[in-house]
C-alpha cells in the first residue's frame, strides 16, 4: 500500500525530480518506515524529538549501522530539546524565533556541526500557529544568518486547516514571494532554495506555487 501511495503521489505532481517528499512518520512503526524506504523515500520527518530518537535508535539496532535516512524536524522545537535534536536531524524546518536559532547555533557549535535549517513563516497569520510574521522575517533572517553554525536553506510554512485546498494558495504564494525577495536582496549572502510547504490535503496546490519539499503523512501511510 505504501509503495502504491508513493507512486500515486509522484504521478499526481508530474515531474517530481526536483521535489523532495518528506514522509511524516508520527505514530508510524519501524516497519512502515522501512517500507517507505524500500519505495525510495529517504527523507523522514518527525514532530517530536523524543519519538524521532526512539526510531533513530530502533533502526540503528536493526541495521547495526546508521540507516540511509535524512531525519527532518518538522514540528515545533522547544529550546530544551535542541541539544538532542542537533545530534540527529539533517534539517530543522521549524526555526520560529531568534532565541531558538541562538540555541541551535550554540548546540551545533558544541557538536562541531553546521546545522541546516528552514525559517518558519506564519503566512496565514493564525494565532495558533508558530512562525515569524511575514513583515518581520527578513530582519530575522539577517540576524540569524550571522550565526556561525547555522545554514539557512529556505523557508517553511503551514497552510490553514480548511476543506478547500485553494484556501492555502495565498499562503504558499506569499512564501514563494518572500523567498524571491530575500534572494533578490541577498539577505543571507547565498541563495535560499527550499520551499517546504504542502501537506496531505494541499500539496498539489503547494507544488503549483513552487514547493520543492512536501511533508506528507496520511497520503503515504493510509489507504
Amino acid at each position: 500500500m505504501i509503495k502504491e501511495n508513493i507512486a500515486r503521489i509522484k504521478a499526481s505532481i508530474g515531474d517530481s525530480s526536483g521535489i523532495t517528499i518528506v514522509a511524516i512518520t508520527k505514530g508510524m512503526t519501524l516497519q512502515q518506515i522501512r517500507e517507505a524506504q524500500e519505495a525510495g523515500i529517504i527523507d523522514i520527518g518527525e514532530n517530536r524529538v523524543q519519538e524521532a530518537l526512539i526510531k533513530y535508535n530502533g533502526l540503528l539496532t536493526i541495521d547495526h549501522r546508521p540507516p540511509t535516512i535524512k531525519w527532518h524536524m518538522v514540528g515545533h522545537l522547544q529550546t530544551n530539546k535542541v541539544k538532542e535534536a542537533v545530534k540527529i536531524f539533517f534539517l530543522i524546518h521549524s526555526v520560529d524565533s531568534i532565541r531558538l536559532a541562538e540555541e541551535i547555533d550554540r548546540q551545533a557549535r558544541e557538536n562541531n556541526k553546521m546545522q541546516d535549517v528552514l525559517i518558519q513563516v506564519n503566512t496565514s497569520q493564525e494565532a495558533t500557529k508558530s512562525g515569524f510574521n511575514p513583515q518581520n522575517v527578513i530582519s530575522a533572517i539577517k540576524e540569524i544568518s550571522a550565526f556561525k553554525h547555522i545554514n539557512i536553506k529556505g523557508l517553511m510554512t503551514i497552510g490553514p486547516i480548511a476543506d478547500d485546498p485553494e484556501e492555502s494558495r495565498p499562503c504558499f504564494k506569499l512564501l514563494r514571494e518572500l523567498k524571491d525577495e530575500i534572494n533578490e536582496l541577498r539577505v543571507t549572502g547565498h541563495e535560499l532554495r527550499i520551499l517546504s510547504m504542502g501537506m496531505t490535503d494541499d500539496f498539489r496546490v503547494a507544488v503549483e506555487e513552487g514547493a520543492n519539499m512536501l511533508r506528507l503523512g496520511r497520503a503515504i501511510f493510509e489507504g
